[in-house]
């Protein structure tokens, strides 16, 4: 393998479409990129999908000679790329509260999905501990608040879904948990200690190599502990080479977050950030939306080795481990159809997650009234919301009754008219959205409070909103605001299935 195919073994690259296109396929042949990331507009269906997925294969291995890695992010939950005709999986946290067997349960219906549509690598699980309940991006992403808890929830997933012959991916190291800044719109300072680092972010990733987990992905976060310059995890060679190969031993991949993020792209530039993150010590740097940038960084990444600005027995070491990786999951092609049995089983995965936090559920009555906001992307993470219809409408035709649209950030306006819609009601039911990063549906919430009606407040993302619930009122965590949580919730509302869900975070 010649140099250009070595480092074009290293990238991993997006496309625009639903079908391979001429520019992808002029990037593949120019570059010998030897890898792709796909997201939800790449897909329609799972048949288009599959065939998808099948032109890609086809196109890197006729022209590389070596089998592309296929990633998604499939974590579930509120981060789920692939369209419904697929099983529906909740998120780390929701399965976390479904129960200890739920992760690995969950992983096994995702690897059994990406691998009957041609995907070979999940960006997933996140092995960051949410010790931070006003964080924007991790949130019910993670498995839990404390580290020791949260490690063996997240392992399980990994463990399956290798298990599944799909590659897992631990991710955000050293950690994404403690930030208040979401790395796809601004660069993260975490200014804990080393001694607090070691208890909490690296605990998980310490399990997770002393596992054997095969791939590790750095996050665009700034740990002045671990790293004195001014340098995210993915750029510093002080963090991924010394102190994740080095001190922690792992001998897997390491992965990128995508660099065309802003953390990346704003203060660093996309592909100067990417050759760093190849000298830091990433195998696969990911550059998921232009061409240019993973051409030019292909190029500039020959020109480095061929100066010997970085040593060429470092990149034959990565590529042997990419095509390791390779061997073992990405060797074979799709494989058998989800049945009917991994539907099923991941609607009572959905139903087990929820979760009655506190209070006892309240009788509909005769007028009960919807209140909320409509879905909305809370986090560039997260999964858009098309086709997601809207809490307050949708309860009130399953439940008879009546419902009012709030927007995500109610005004003492729109609050004044919901509490007026309340009076005449039977019971109150408001959905929250991340309420407890928006002031105006906490106010909403104490507002609806104090008409003195029953009252139940379901969280339809992080479960934190429900520590502002008024005391008298039902606090529910539904973990997702989809479609599918919407309808298995229906019966949960009417009092006809119990609530079986343990609440993993402290609120």
């Amino acid at each position: 393998m010649d140099r250009k195919h070595k480092v074009g073994q290293r990238i991993v690259a997006g496309l625009s479409g639903t079908r391979v296109d001429d520019s992808f396929r002029a990037l593949v042949r120019e570059s010998a990129v030897g890898n792709v990331i796909l997201f939800r507009r790449n897909i329609e269906s799972s048949a288009q999908l599959a065939r998808l997925c099948g032109e890609i294969r086809d196109l890197i291995l006729t022209e590389t000679g070596v089998p592309p890695l296929i990633t998604i992010d499939q974590e579930g939950g509120v981060v789920a790329r692939l369209t419904a005709d697929l099983p529906h999986t909740p998120g780390g946290m929701a399965l976390a509260a479904a129960g200890p067997d739920a992760p690995a349960r969950a992983a096994r219906i995702v690897a059994r999905e990406l691998r009957s549509v041609g995907i070979n690598c999940n960006l997933a699980p996140v092995f960051d501990v949410n010790s931070n309940p006003d964080n924007p991006v991790i949130g019910v992403r993670s498995f839990g608040d404390e580290a020791r808890a949260a490690a063996p929830r997240a392992l399980a997933f990994a463990r399956a879904t290798a298990e599944e012959g799909v590659l897992p991916c631990a991710k955000h190291f050293p950690g994404h948990g403690d930030t208040a800044v979401d790395s796809h719109l601004g660069l993260p300072c975490v200014t804990k200690s080393r001694r607090e680092l070691e208890s909490c972010e690296l605990l998980p990733f310490r399990a997770a190599v002393e596992a054997g987990v095969p791939a590790i992905m750095s996050s665009h976060i700034l740990f002045p502990a671990l790293e004195p310059e001014r340098i995210p995890a993915t750029m510093s060679r002080r963090i991924l080479t010394d102190l994740l190969r080095g001190e922690l031993g792992h001998q897997g991949l390491i992965l990128s977050d995508c660099m065309e993020m802003d953390a990346i792209a704003k203060y660093y530039g996309s592909v100067n950030g990417a050759v760093a993150a190849v000298g830091a010590g990433v195998d696969l740097v990911f550059l998921s939306h232009t061409a240019a940038y993973a051409r030019d960084t292909a190029r500039e990444l020959c020109r480095r080795y061929e100066s010997g600005e970085f040593p060429e027995e470092e990149l034959d070491a990565s590529v042997a481990r990419i095509l390791a990786a390779k061997e073992r999951f990405a060797a074979t092609a799709a494989g058998p159809a989800c049945t009917d049995a991994d539907r099923q089983e991941a609607r009572r995965l959905l139903e087990a997650s929820f979760t009655l936090v506190r209070g006892e559920l309240p009788p509909l009555g005769p007028r009960p009234v919807f209140i909320g906001c409509a879905n909305y992307r809370a986090t560039l993470a997260s999964s858009g919301p098309e086709g997601v219809p809207a809490f307050p409408a949708y309860m009130a035709q399953a439940l008879g009754g009546n419902c009012l649209l709030t927007g995500e950030d109610p005004d003492e306006g729109k609050i004044a008219r919901a509490v007026q819609a309340a009076r005449e009601a039977s019971s109150v039911w408001m959905g929250s959205y991340n309420g407890h990063l928006r002031p105006g549906q906490l106010a909403l919430m104490k507002a609806l409070g104090g008409c003195g009606l029953p009252m139940a407040v379901v969280a339809l993302r992080d479960p934190y909103d429900l520590a502002s619930a008024p005391a008298h009122a039902a606090a529910i965590a539904a973990w997702e605001y989809t479609p599918q949580s919407l309808e298995a919730l229906v019966p949960f509302l009417q009092g006809k299935i119990p609530f079986t869900g343990k609440i993993p975070v402290t609120l």
